[in-house]
């Protein structure tokens, strides 16, 4: 009698999910029309858009952009900038998180707020913040020019300036997901006797590394993709042979543009959005790959 009712109550939620979200044909093919045409206009013709005019004048000419000594100088500042900035924040990210999801203390939600600031402070304004930090006659100032120190309209300063643009891509990753798993096998493992590193590194990590990796590579498309704040640090340096500059690949391409050089700018724009279509193929790969690991999780704990 007991197995009945349950078979009639879960055909009972079965028709009302059914009857929920039936819609006739012609609404739900209009819905997908207009979704495909949104993503046709705003994301896939831009895209071809991009690479049709980079090889606008032909192979030769596309690849001879990307041999110019200033080209070339961009795009290897882009990638020391994207090294620098994305451990940085890979470790900060994880420190956050593990400080807001496994502890309580007051001011938590005064730390939540403060992560989620590059959200909503312009990047203009935050590369404005560095300069009146360590530009002339910021604070510093005085102090870093008597001990030689460039930070504003150098390296140092589009690192810094990246780092705060992309620093809660991956906390905001990871908090939620280790909310969601709790503190129970941390607890035990350090009731077994573990330390807080082994703890760390054999059960914290393991359960959040498809999280951490997810964040790693939205924080690495944002650091390389990053115009506002690197564009008011920078000072608009261009590279050469032997010299780095202080010009990204960004930077580089409204140059190139405001040059009339419109083939070499959507040339290097084109390596831009490769870039993105590969953080976008990973993104989707990882995304599997979670859904596996949750679905075998549930698959052990129904054993």
């Amino acid at each position: 009698m007991g197995e009945t009712t349950t078979f009639f109550r879960a055909a009972a939620r079965r028709d009302l999910r059914r009857r929920a979200t039936a819609e006739s044909h012609w609404v739900r093919r209009v819905l997908v029309a207009v979704a495909l045409l949104f993503l046709g206009i705003f994301l896939v013709l831009p895209l071809i858009a991009v690479f049709a005019e980079g090889l606008h004048k032909g192979l030769g000419y596309y690849l001879n952009t990307f041999r110019d000594p200033r080209t070339l100088s961009a795009i290897t500042l882009t990638f020391i900038v994207a090294g620098i900035s994305v451990p940085l924040n890979c470790v900060f990210g994880v420190a956050a998180a593990w400080a807001i999801a496994k502890f309580d203390y007051r001011g938590k939600n005064i730390l939540i707020t403060l992560i989620d600031l590059p959200f909503s402070v312009s990047p203009v304004i935050a590369g404005l913040i560095y300069v009146l930090l360590f530009g002339a006659p910021g604070p510093f100032w005085n102090w870093l020019s008597d001990h030689d120190i460039k930070i504003i309209f150098a390296v140092p300063g589009i690192v810094l300036a990246t780092t705060f643009v992309t620093f809660p891509f991956v906390a905001r990753e990871l908090i939620p997901l280790m909310e969601a798993q709790g503190r129970t096998e941390e607890e035990a493992a350090r009731v077994l006797g573990a330390s807080g590193w082994q703890t760390f590194w054999r059960v914290t990590l393991p359960n959040i590394k498809w999280g951490l990796l997810y964040g790693v590579i939205l924080c690495n498309a944002r650091a390389m993709g990053e115009f506002g704040a690197v564009s008011v640090v920078s000072g608009h340096i261009s590279g050469g042979v032997g010299t780095l500059g202080t010009m990204t690949i960004p930077l580089r391409i409204e140059v190139l543009y405001n040059e009339y050089n419109t083939t070499g700018a959507f040339a290097l724009a084109s390596l831009l959005a490769f870039l993105g279509l590969v953080t976008l193929a990973l993104k989707t790969w990882i995304e599997r790959k979670k859904t596996a690991a949750l679905h075998a999780a549930e698959m052990d704990l129904r054993a």
